[in-house]
């Protein structure tokens, strides 16, 4: 027991401020890439403290930057922490930090952009739990660019459907900021007036909790929004059964007319001479009123929709690779006397 006390309060060497490390650097966020540099060391530990028991756990952390998070991180004594950072500049201040700790942490810092990085490569193995089982000892932390925060966070939805990357080790939980608009959308419920096709994709696989804001005074440079810090774990048993795909794409057309009755986005779903008469049939299956709007559709009759779309593209297969958004083909005229040239 005392040990373990030992072990939970790791304290790192004198080491220069995060303030002094930019300077010390000269570094200086980004625009291109979105970066912005959280400077207050309360909120840092509060974002760190919303993922809960980190101790000797494993985390991955994304877009360390300077390491302000990192260093709060560190102060909870994981088992690991994996640093993914695709910006060579901050690699002196993330090894100076690995090398601080290296009696009490095992540090890895990955070069390489998130998107393109495999998680699960880094991490043990041993830690591995059943889908149905509490979630493993892993947790995602950080505090993502604002200009791939929902691309990410879609393609980690994908691969909690398929239980592959850091979930083929089990349910990995994350605690991530994002822009305050696109958290709040993603916590959104049915009626709520953010609720929109990132909400559902999100709460069809996780429980999504919205912790708190962080004034974007809070960041260097101040970005023009606030930030809010979510947490999502992946369902047991998600809402939706059929493939990713096939959901994204049904709910990504229902939502593209969000002001209009619902079925006029699904509509979109058909080719012109039919999508009248399959878009009621689909939403006669699903046991869905066809007027109600998007955000007024819950998740579990989303679920619905999809596995009546699923259906009927057994049946019809050539609406599968129907595309509303693809161009159209010209029709081509029955003789050459029908072209008319304009000079």
């Amino acid at each position: 027991m005392a040990a373990a006390k030992q072990i939970a309060q790791i304290r790192l060497p004198p080491l220069p401020s995060i303030k002094d490390i930019i300077r010390l650097y000269k570094l200086r966020a980004l625009r291109e890439l979105s970066q912005n540099f959280l400077m207050e060391p309360r909120l840092i530990d509060k974002i760190v403290r919303a993922a809960g028991n980190i101790n000797n756990h494993v985390v991955c952390e994304v877009g360390p930057g300077p390491g302000g998070i990192t260093r709060s991180i560190i102060k909870q004594a994981p088992r690991k922490i994996i640093l993914i950072e695709k910006d060579p500049r901050f690699l002196p201040s993330l090894e100076l930090l690995a090398d601080a700790c290296k009696d009490n942490v095992d540090v890895d810092i990955v070069t390489g952009d998130i998107l393109k990085t495999n998680i699960a490569h880094f991490i043990p193995k041993d830690i591995k739990t059943g889908w149905n089982d509490p979630p493993p000892p892993v947790h995602l932390i950080g505090n993502l660019p604002f200009s791939v925060s929902t691309i990410l966070m879609i393609r980690w939805l994908e691969m909690i459907s398929r239980q592959e990357g850091p979930w083929e080790l089990g349910r990995t939980r994350m605690t991530l900021t994002f822009q305050k608009e696109v958290a709040e959308r993603m916590a959104a419920r049915i009626l709520d007036k953010q609720r929109c096709r990132l909400s559902v994709m999100c709460q069809s696989w996780c429980t999504v909790n919205y912790k708190f804001d962080i004034s974007g005074d809070a960041f260097l440079p101040k970005p023009d929004v606030d930030v809010g810090v979510v947490t999502l774990t992946p369902l047991k048993h998600p809402i939706m059964n059929q493939p990713f795909k096939l959901v994204e794409k049904v709910v990504r057309q229902i939502f593209s007319m969000r002001q209009k009755y619902s079925l006029r986005g699904a509509e979109t779903l058909f080719p012109e001479d039919s999508r009248e008469e399959m878009v009621r049939r689909m939403y006669k299956m699903a046991e869905v009123d066809p007027v109600t709007r998007p955000f007024q559709i819950a998740n579990g009759e989303f679920s619905r929709i999809c596995d009546a779309y699923s259906e009927i593209i057994k049946k019809y297969p050539e609406f599968e690779k129907y595309d509303y958004r693809a161009p159209k083909k010209p029709k081509i005229p029955a003789s050459n006397e029908e072209i008319i040239l304009v000079e």
